[in-house]
């Protein structure tokens, strides 16, 4: 196995400009990887293998490559969004699979870097859900393969915690970074509107979801969002000084309970901020009653409106249907406000900004319980999936209405040897406040950058 697999995405970067190793090297020893363990993982859903060679080589005779900050680093994108000559089938066979004409902004920023796309990951149908499996397969947890590696981008998640990749692209509509990233023991973050081009389907769920990365540590995940922000800024976010930290594990609605090692584990991030230094106090959001029937009512209502075009394809899943038409009753009884001064962003906003007037960062749980079985069809049903959904992964949507950046961090590991991830959590524009914290706790609380049993 080369020396090169396994490495942090800044240390491959770093040889790639100086020339002690050709991009080319690097790209071919990750596919070597991805073709020996993916078919354990379903991790990817398109591998790049002619392509990502010959682009590798481009980057290696680029006469900037000394400056190129992603130089040689293999990376895989979720499938859904467009990289050009390639198919974009969202987790879905009722899709078109005719290539893409051109990249995303985010894919032609990532290449732009010196990044090299290796393949396209695999996501739920439509990334509806938070565990991935669709027809295409099932993306399984490297941390413990029985179970999900969490969704909409599990495949991105579980390329990353595998070390089929060193970094990769995901977005997040209700959660879709932070989830899988805490089921995999990764460090992920979604960006608040605007830092980073968006463009994801029809109108970006309402304003709610946002490019970003999943990486194994924080500096990785920081150079990563710079190139994707075109921000150089935030590949190096200042250290904080003291900052007010809201530690919190109240859920956004009533009758959610959260397991206790997860809450335990968001008191041990709270101790462990407490002797960097920073004033750490029990502070919860004043989450309005309506947040968890406005959040789910979104859930149902954009994934419908994304769906409409499919209905007529016998080989859209039958979960998906019924999502969608759960989705159209939704609309109807409560309907998404996204225009107007008292819409519902601003209204939610309005009802969590005190909070954020008293602390700088709030921290709690990303997930209420651990990770899901991995299996076909998911939960078997779409209520069951409706219900496994709700309970496991509760934390993170409220955020997404808010439109505020939010990051899971690693933060232990729990009696049933799976990573726990703790949520951080900043008002709008405090995307280098959250990577500066998340890289001193990093520091003061190291975890495993790779899931047992697949370092090289």
């Amino acid at each position: 196995m080369s020396e090169w697999v396994g490495r942090t995405a800044s240390e491959i970067a770093a040889a790639v400009k100086t020339g002690e190793v050709t991009a080319r090297e690097v790209v071919a020893a990750h596919l070597k990887r991805i073709k020996e363990l993916d078919g354990e993982l379903g991790a990817f859903v398109t591998v790049r293998t002619t392509k990502a060679l010959a682009e590798a080589e481009q980057v290696d005779a680029r006469p900037d490559r000394a400056e190129l900050p992603l130089a040689g680093v293999p990376v895989a994108i979720k499938d859904n969004v467009p990289v050009a000559g390639e198919p974009m089938r969202l987790g879905s066979l009722a899709t078109d699979d005719s290539p893409q004409p051109a990249d995303h902004p985010v894919v032609a920023r990532l290449r732009a870097a010196g990044a090299v796309v290796v393949g396209l990951t695999n996501l739920p149908e439509l990334g509806i859900y938070p565990f991935t499996d669709n027809a295409f397969g099932v993306t399984r947890n490297p941390w413990d393969t029985s179970r999900t590696a969490g969704g909409s981008s599990g495949g991105a998640a579980a390329a990353v915690a595998a070390g089929l990749v060193p970094l990769a692209h995901g977005n997040d509509g209700a959660g879709s970074i932070r989830i899988p990233a805490a089921n995999c023991g990764l460090f992920g973050i979604k960006p608040g509107p605007g830092v980073v081009p968006s463009e994801l389907g029809r109108d970006d769920w309402g304003g709610m979801a946002e490019n970003g990365p999943l990486a194994t540590t924080v500096a990785d995940a920081a150079l990563a969002l710079s190139v994707m922000a075109g921000d150089p800024a935030l590949a190096e976010p200042p250290e904080p000084g003291r900052l007010r930290i809201a530690l919190s594990v109240r859920p956004p609605a009533p009758g959610m309970p959260i397991h206790r090692e997860l809450a335990a584990a968001v008191r041990t991030a709270g101790r462990e901020l407490v002797r960097l230094g920073h004033d750490v106090r029990r502070d919860d959001p004043d989450y309005p009653l309506w947040t968890g029937p406005k959040v789910l009512s979104r859930w149902l209502a954009y994934p419908a409106a994304e769906a409409e075009p499919l209905l007529a394809d016998p080989l859209l899943e039958s979960r998906t249907r019924k999502h969608a038409r759960a989705g159209r009753v939704a609309r109807r009884i409560w309907p998404p406000r996204d225009g107007g001064p008292h819409n519902d962003r601003e209204r939610f906003r309005r009802a969590v900004e005190p909070l954020f007037d008293r602390r700088d960062v709030l921290i709690m749980p990303t997930l209420a319980r651990q990770a899901p079985p991995a299996r076909a069809g998911g939960e078997g049903s779409w209520l069951r999936s409706m219900l496994s959904a709700t309970t496991y992964a509760p934390m993170t949507a409220a955020w997404n209405l808010a439109g505020y950046p939010a990051a899971s961090i690693p933060m232990g590991v729990s009696s049933a040897g799976l990573p726990i991830g703790v949520q951080l959590v900043a008002a709008p524009g405090g995307e280098a406040l959250i990577l500066g914290l998340a890289a001193q706790l990093e520091k003061a609380h190291p975890w495993r950058r790779l899931a047992p049993g697949y370092t090289p």
